[in-house]
This record gives structure tokens, sequence and C-alpha cells, in this order.
């Protein structure tokens, strides 16, 4: 995959945590709602429907104010690849302010290590630009880390 230094943010984290556990934590929401905001943040709400034109839909709440994210999965390959976007909702229908596509993968390194990356593309520079000052990185990056610690914990 090309990615573009412009429109695209890269985050890639070797997750001391098996494959299959940390796509039981991206795939499952009661899996995904411990981890999936920075702490204290919270997600109150998860809707998963792991196939191509299905929701995948989370609530937030961010220090009291409630933001809902809707949107569907693009590709579902099973322990390799998720891609899912905000750009559509349900049922196809065009989501009224778009903001962006992620596209993650998940490789087994072995011992129980998963290479995790996610490139989350954005429709314009100025988007990408705006996610990358609303912390992108550091945000992106705290949720890896609540990830890993929370898939270890499952020990399944």
């Amino acid at each position: 995959m090309k990615i573009d230094p412009e429109t695209d943010l890269v985050l890639t984290r070797d997750l001391k945590a098996p494959r299959h556990l940390i796509w039981k934590c991206w795939t499952t929401p009661e899996h995904l709602m411990p981890w999936f905001v920075p702490k204290p943040h919270k997600v109150t709400a998860c809707e998963l429907d792991l196939r191509p034109g299905g929701a995948c839909n989370t609530t937030f709440d961010i220090d009291g104010t409630i933001m809902e994210n809707k949107g569907v999965y693009l590709e579902v390959i099973p322990e390799e690849k998720l891609v899912f976007t905000d750009t559509y909702t349900a049922g196809w229908k065009p989501a009224a302010e778009p903001f962006m596509t992620a596209i993650l993968t998940f490789e087994d390194l072995g011992n129980g290590v998963t290479r995790y990356t996610a490139v989350v593309r954005h429709r314009s520079k100025e988007a990408a630009q705006q996610h990358e000052a609303m912390g992108f990185q550091g945000g992106w990056g705290t949720c890896a880390d609540q990830l890993e610690v929370y898939a270890r914990s499952l020990n399944v």
C-alpha cells in the first residue's frame, strides 16, 4: 500500500498479545469497549456487524460530551485486515461529513507478538492535519497500549 504523506496518518506497534486476541478485541463489542478511547474517556455503546457494508458504530463519552461515530466496514479478512470508514453509514448511506477511512492490518510475528498497523486516510491534506492536531499519534498510541494490556488480560 502506498502511503500519501499529505493525507495518510500511520501508527505501527508490535503488541505483546497473540493476533487472534487483538482481532477479537477489534471485532467484538464487549472487547472493543474497554480500550477503544484513551482513559478516562469511555465507549458507551458499540454496534459491529463484521461484513462489508455492515455497521461499525461507536458512541464515546468524552468529558460528558457524547460523540456518535457511524460507519461501515469495507473489507474484513479475519485476523489479517479490517477496513472501515465513516464516509458511509449502514445501508451505504453517504455521511454528511465524512472524516476518515481506517485500514488496519495484523501480522503474526510469532511468540505471541502481533504487528498492528493503522493507516488512517483522509479526504484532504487539511483533514489529515486536523486529525494530527487532535492528537492522532498520542490518542491512537494510547489506545494501542490499552489494547495490548486488555488483550493480554483475556488469556484465551
